[in-house]
């Protein structure tokens, strides 16, 4: 969950050679914009808050986008975090973290050392603690499978404790990271243990799964499912269970992320927005059905969306935010 604070500017210090080169990443007032190159360790400074992140090395990068560290204090401690595709590992090392469920029916989350997160398909709340210290880890959609032992459709929608995934880890590894001083030498205490928990053997149906989530990911969940099942001939029904093991959710679910994530990158907040033109270059072709998933999406209807995109402004050059907007 890519929930960073952003009220001043970036700076970009210089590394050493680490990974493949990423592309920008979005991030409006309501986050920390992300730039990730072969060549450089990002930090990101605002008043209060300190994001220190980089593309993890080989075989790493091929499941996971970034590994960060998150310091300081918070300018708004709430957010209303919309679905994303993408999976997390947070470990906690600061005060307890709330979350909330936009489904009423469950309870509110607090955790006080860390938690996995899979794929969500609804929006959620997140509360900071006052003074954060998060180390996280941000998985691509199918990244999170060959590290846990167990289908990634039990994490849709949750948070999960670490000791429920990892059994009798999230001590240990506290205790290691909180004894680290530097930002980078926590980011490789971090490496090392997931590379310890990479599965050897290649995971059933995996390769499958990667190859068309990047077609998804490519065409902003444009090409249909069953033009994406025939491609790679298999069903779509064989297709859609490789999905639920490695995604947690079904392809279509995933295209509609994306499709929902191209909409919003598309909004300039200085401008007039045209919501019907937008929908449309965006994959939406009823207005009704636009309206209501952007409502499910975010809490919002298009118009109070924008208004809050217009008070909590992206800085000048930076790209529009796709993801969470403050809720205090």
């Amino acid at each position: 969950m890519q929930v960073f604070m952003r009220d001043g500017r970036l700076s970009v210090r210089r590394g050493r050679a680490e990974a493949a080169p990423r592309k920008q990443a979005g991030g409006g007032h309501g986050t920390l914009v992300r730039l990730f190159a072969r060549d450089r360790i990002l930090v990101g400074h605002t008043e209060s808050m300190e994001y220190v992140g980089r593309v993890p090395a080989p075989p790493l990068d091929q499941f996971i986008d970034d590994v960060y560290c998150l310091t300081g204090v918070p300018r708004h401690r709430r957010m209303n975090v919309p679905p994303m595709p993408s999976a997390h590992l947070f470990i906690n090392l600061g005060g307890p973290a709330r979350l909330w469920d936009s489904d009423p029916s469950v309870p509110p989350e607090v955790f006080t050392d860390g938690w996995f997160m899979g794929v969500w398909t609804r929006r959620f709340l997140f509360e900071y603690p006052a003074r954060v210290r998060l180390v996280g880890v941000h998985f691509k959609p199918w990244g999170m499978s060959p590290f846990v032992d167990m289908p990634a459709i039990e994490l849709r929608d949750r948070w999960v404790p670490v000791d429920a995934v990892w059994r009798r880890s999230v001590d240990r590894i506290r205790n290691q990271l909180g004894d680290i001083a530097s930002a980078g030498e926590t980011l490789r205490a971090v490496e090392a243990e997931l590379r310890s928990r990479l599965a050897e053997a290649p995971l059933h149906g995996l390769d499958l799964v990667r190859h068309t989530s990047g077609r998804l990911e490519t065409s902003h969940g444009a090409v249909p499912v069953g033009a994406l099942a025939d491609a790679a001939g298999v069903s779509g029904n064989h297709l859609a269970t490789q999905f639920k093991s490695h995604v947690g959710v079904t392809p279509k679910r995933v295209a509609r992320i994306y499709r929902f994530a191209r909409l919003i990158l598309s909004v300039d907040a200085l401008r007039p927005v045209d919501w019907s033109e937008l929908a449309q270059t965006a994959g939406y072709f009823d207005q009704a059905h636009f309206s209501r998933e952007f409502k499910d999406f975010t809490g919002h209807t298009p118009m109070e969306y924008l208004a809050l995109r217009r008070r909590f402004p992206a800085e000048r050059g930076f790209p529009p935010d796709s993801g969470p907007m403050p809720a205090d």
